[in-house]
């Protein structure tokens, strides 16, 4: 029996999450959380679909503060599709920071987390990516901006492809 291939898509995921630290990555209510970082990344790095994420030239993702809050964070990547991100972030040891996130970000009133689709090799501007997020708190849920509860196919999946249904949005680190 010959296998199916897999259908290669044109597109990757791009995902952003932001979160205000409740105090600076060097404070003690920050600590366990800082101590974590490296790892977490290292894990999201060697992930099966993992492609790339926002960092500076010395690889920190925290030091990019793009806004007049300096206590919001802002946490980019990008993905070969929406199940890679989602092993990553629901099983794996992501999850066991994810579940003390209320110790180190406050409560967001809005959405915090986008899911989009991006052209296979582009790499989303931090204005992109809020712009996305701004969508999704505008009109909710829809191709364009999304979120793991209501995921959409990429742009050339097949017609019949079903929009993906899945548990709470979270963070990732």
């Amino acid at each position: 029996m010959a296998l199916k291939e897999r259908h290669v898509s044109a597109f990757e995921l791009a995902q952003l999450n932001i979160g205000i630290i409740k105090g600076p990555m060097d404070s003690p209510v920050m600590a366990d959380f800082a101590a974590g970082l490296a790892r977490i990344n290292a894990l999201a790095e060697r992930s099966p679909g993992f492609v790339w994420r926002l960092q500076t030239e010395a690889g920190d993702a925290t030091a990019i503060r793009p806004f007049e809050n300096e206590n919001l964070l802002v946490n980019m990547s990008v993905w070969r599709d929406v199940d890679s991100l989602r092993r990553y972030v629901y099983h794996s040891e992501h999850v066991d920071l994810m579940r003390r996130r209320r110790e180190f970000f406050e409560r967001m009133p809005q959405a915090f987390l986008v899911l989009w689709w991006v052209a296979r090799g582009h790499r989303p501007s931090i204005a992109e990516a809020m712009a996305r997020l701004q969508m999704l708190r505008e009109r909710g849920t829809g191709p364009e901006a999304f979120t793991f509860r209501e995921a959409w196919p990429p742009p050339d999946a097949a017609p019949s492809a079903p929009r993906v249904e899945f548990g709470d949005e979270c963070p990732s680190t």
